[in-house]
């Protein structure tokens, strides 16, 4: 065999192998794809998720890759998954639930408390314009920051702290959705609401419920519960005031 004609085998080979290997990889979104269609089909709008926006927004973001690499073929099962130092995801369906009964829209500036892996911050960056989350644990924080920004989301900004004091300096919020539950409604937060603005949060220890606090125009507050839930404690302040 010459070597002109073998640089030519090689370099058919190698073009080959990129092929197969891009097939591959387009293969597995494909199938991401596919799966997160039929959660948003099955898990959410057969169910009582009406919101187009926010089924479009569960339909756009890449649930496996806000969870551990070795989880991904679960990432559209209708469950929690641990992310890490003694965290979850939150399940697609609470997830859509927290996100409609919000009131995320475009125009819309959002709080998200916990940020986890950053899969809420995702999801309500799909359809407000800003959204700003805080995470008390700084590697998960730095982790979806890095996560976020790779997935091209810059209409987020995030940093580590306790979400039981909210973010005044941004404030006030249209939107507040908190993925932990205190025994109360921290007072901050309903403070950084603004007139009209909703807030979304589980409240109990052993006995969880999802409450939507609602501030009107004149500044008075309305509350209504949305049945039992179960969530992580929400830790830092929350747990000082609870003398645990």
């Amino acid at each position: 065999m010459s070597d002109g004609l073998a640089v030519v085998i090689a370099a058919l080979a190698l073009c080959a192998l990129a092929a197969c290997s891009a097939g591959t990889a387009g293969g597995g979104e494909d199938r991401f794809a596919a799966r997160r269609e039929a959660m948003v089909r099955h898990q959410l709008a057969a169910r009582d998720i009406s919101d187009e926006r926010v089924l479009e927004a569960m339909r756009t973001v890449p649930r496996h890759l806000f969870v551990p690499e070795p989880l991904r073929d679960a990432a559209y099962q209708d469950s929690p998954l641990p992310i890490g130092h003694g965290q979850t995801i939150s399940q697609p369906y609470i997830v859509a639930l927290m996100t409609q009964l919000a009131g995320a829209a475009p125009g819309k500036k959002a709080l998200d408390v916990g940020t986890g892996s950053g899969y809420q911050a995702a999801v309500l960056a799909e359809i407000c314009d800003e959204v700003y989350t805080i995470e008390i644990l700084c590697d998960l924080a730095e982790q979806a920051r890095e996560r976020l920004e790779a997935l091209g989301y810059r209409n987020v900004t995030t940093r580590c702290g306790d979400g039981y004091a909210g973010w005044p300096e941004h404030a006030p919020f249209d939107v507040i959705i908190v993925a932990a539950a205190p025994e109360e409604v921290p007072q901050p937060l309903i403070d950084q609401l603004a007139p009209g603005g909703r807030l979304v949060i589980p409240v109990g220890r052993l006995h969880q419920e999802l409450l939507v606090v609602e501030k009107q125009p004149d500044g008075t507050i309305r509350r209504f519960s949305y049945g039992g839930v179960r969530f992580v404690p929400m830790t830092g302040e929350a747990e000082r005031r609870t003398g645990s």
